[in-house]
């Protein structure tokens, strides 16, 4: 199993870890997920949208590597140590909906947390597709690694997208109640 140790020894490891978040003994997703938030609330100081979207989208592409290296390196297809897709996916959904209150934002990883966990519909079959590629693959090369990465981080961005839709639909239902 991932220790400190191990995740500190290259930053690959450090980054699909969540900077340890994901080295949590007990749901380490929800972990590297509230460390994304954090992170998302002292970074929309510095950053502008357009620098915000620039990094989301450079931190999605290197993603894909980092994620399909450090499950290389452990064996396993999608170990749930690996965070760098949900906080990835969770930056998406905090930059389309901020400014917002905490409400929402709470709302907000709630449904993500809960899309992410239950994989509903189509989050499920973009999971099980990608898990089914890994078990016709043997051996890994770099491009199949890269595919993994893709992998690990599509269901995420899925559950980042029907987090917005039920974000959307939220509003929309506050607006008829008002």
């Amino acid at each position: 199993m991932p220790n400190f140790k191990w995740m500190v020894q290259r930053p690959s490891r450090i980054l699909a870890f969540g900077f340890g978040s994901g080295l949590s003994p007990m749901a380490p997703g929800t972990a590297g997920t509230l460390w994304a938030w954090a992170i998302f609330l002292i970074a929309q100081h510095f950053l502008s949208m357009n620098s915000a979207l620039w990094a989301i989208g450079a931190g999605a592409l290197l993603g894909c590597w980092i994620c399909g290296l450090v499950s290389e390196e452990l064996g396993k297809k999608d170990f749930g140590g690996i965070v760098w897709d949900e906080m990835i996916a969770f930056w998406l959904v905090l930059i389309f909906i901020m400014p917002a209150s905490i409400w929402m934002q709470s709302w907000a990883f709630g449904l993500f947390r809960f899309f992410d966990a239950v994989k509903p519909g189509p989050i499920g079959w973009i999971d099980r597709y990608f898990k089914k590629q890994e078990d016709d693959k043997a051996q890994s090369s770099f491009s199949q690694m890269l595919w993994r990465g893709f992998g690990i981080m599509i269901d995420d961005v899925a559950a980042a997208i029907l987090t917005l839709f039920g974000l959307a639909l939220t509003q929309i239902a506050i607006a008829h109640l008002a």
